[in-house]
């Protein structure tokens, strides 16, 4: 079996780097001291110089560029749906009502 994969907190992760780049030392030093591996913390100084107090979110949690682009990409979909609607449908309103509730049976798992 392979090693099981450790978690740091964000707090380890921030002093990690705060050695790294605050004191001096090289990343070979401080991830050899902590027992991490160099590219992992070579990995967590680029995201801080990135993000800055920002980086290291959390599980699950997205950073405001990443919940942005996330909301805007569903409102991106409600828009595609509520476009595509009316092309699927055509004349299809101008139809018997068993034709148009079978339209709207054929396709509601597409529109949910």
């Amino acid at each position: 079996m392979g090693k099981s994969r450790r978690k740091h907190s964000r707090e380890f992760k921030l002093e990690a780097v705060k050695q790294a780049v605050e004191h001096g030392r090289t990343v070979s030093e401080v991830a050899d001291s902590l027992g991490i591996n160099r590219n992992m913390l070579a990995r967590w100084k680029r995201e801080f110089e990135t993000d800055g107090t920002l980086a290291f979110p959390g599980n699950g949690r997205l950073t405001e560029v990443e919940e942005e682009n996330r909301r805007l990409r569903k409102e991106l979909a409600v828009a595609r749906q509520e476009r595509d609607i009316p092309r699927k449908g055509r004349g299809l309103l101008r139809e018997r009502k068993e034709l148009r509730f079978q339209f709207i049976r054929d396709h509601r798992e597409i529109f949910e």
